[in-house]
């Protein structure tokens, strides 16, 4: 479903910052996903902790846990929001795959759809810095939004 409603552009077409200020304060939650592709050996050395630089994932859920909180310092016209939870977990296919979710919520006048999508990536990024040193042939893809729920437009899943 495409929406043709642009409304990041004011009079003169330029870039503005959305106004939110009359929409109603409600629950956000947004869940986003991404993938790692590595070698096996290195899926391997991130679950015994025998990456040189220290434990990969919990270093990388603290950075995607702050990236949600910054992520209006990073998306231009990101509205800073007030994050009321930032999770991150990881899933492996016990070969040379790494899934990462987060979910973000909030209660305000906008979603957290792109604090979810920071999170995810940043936290990414972060797993090949601590890694690149012995696999930067690493792949991180399928960033994507799983589920939104809140707000005007109501719940968006992701086809399966």
């Amino acid at each position: 479903m495409i929406n043709d409603d642009l409304t990041h552009f004011n009079d003169e077409k330029r870039a503005k910052m959305v106004d939110v200020t009359d929409k109603t304060e409600t629950k956000r939650r947004a869940i986003a996903r991404a993938t790692i592709h590595m070698e096996a050996e290195t899926l391997t050395r991130i679950q015994a902790g025998k990456i040189a630089k220290g434990d990969v994932l919990a270093v990388a859920q603290v950075a995607g846990i702050m990236a949600a909180k910054k992520t209006s310092e990073l998306i231009p016209m990101c509205h800073p929001l007030m994050t009321t939870k930032a999770d991150i977990s990881f899933q492996d296919d016990a070969k040379n795959k790494l899934t990462i979710t987060s979910e973000v919520v909030t209660v305000g006048k906008t979603g957290v759809e792109m604090e979810a999508l920071t999170a995810v990536t940043i936290a990414a990024l972060t797993i090949y810095d601590m890694c690149k040193a012995m696999d930067k042939g690493m792949r991180i893809e399928q960033t994507y939004l799983v589920e939104k729920t809140g707000g005007k437009s109501g719940t968006f899943k992701a086809e399966a």
